[in-house]
């Protein structure tokens, strides 16, 4: 079951934090652009890490606040009233930008090879794509399938933390790089799922 289905338990959580932003100066969209740089700085981390464990916990931790601001920023549209079409774009350009940013910067790292880094960010692109043209096509959004972002920022998240405390390879591999094997192959399943999915209610 994907981590987004979970999204109503994690407004709950995040609404004390979004009441402290709502009397802050910080707009939705700041705090969309203020992810994308956190992302951009986990891309960065994972890329010089050069094996370095904690650089890649500190980029971990970079890809922990890249999720909290991203599923913040639609929270504090809705609760300040100001969500609207261009947030909601801008929120998923910036969103697939993270994307390949966190991604590439594992497999720049050389933590995995990087016909299957290009995968992962294959699938992880097509994934989102068809989630959004479900609702172009008008079927409603879709979030299905068995890997959806928080997800992915999941496994990431925690193989940033088991590479720090254990670096070395099992299997060819440390767990940042078991992680993208882990990621292109779920995301392109993922994709096939919400093509089969969107082309039975369009049927």
């Amino acid at each position: 079951m994907s981590l987004d289905s979970l999204r109503p338990h994690a407004k709950s959580i995040l609404k004390p934090l979004v009441g402290i932003m709502s009397r802050t100066a910080i707009t939705p969209d700041a705090l969309s652009v203020i992810s994308l740089i956190f992302a951009i700085c986990a891309g960065i981390l994972y890329a010089v890490s050069g094996d370095s464990t904690t650089l890649v916990l500190a980029a971990g931790a970079m890809v922990l606040l890249n999720g909290i601001a991203d599923a913040m920023d639609g929270e504090l549209a809705r609760s300040s009233g100001t969500a609207g079409k261009r947030g909601d774009f801008l929120d998923h350009v910036i969103d697939r930008y993270a994307d390949v940013f966190i991604i590439c910067g594992i497999f720049f790292g050389a933590y995995v090879d990087w016909r299957i880094g290009v995968a992962a960010v294959v699938g992880t692109l097509l994934t989102s794509y068809l989630g959004v043209q479900a609702q172009a096509v008008g079927v409603g959004r879709y979030y299905g399938g068995i890997l959806g972002r928080a997800d992915r920022l999941v496994i990431i998240m925690l193989a940033s933390i088991l590479y720090f405390l254990y670096p070395e390879d099992i299997y060819g591999f440390s767990f940042l790089g078991w992680s993208i094997v882990l990621i292109a192959m779920a995301s392109n399943l993922t994709a096939i799922q919400r093509f089969v999915h969107i082309w039975r209610e369009l049927t």
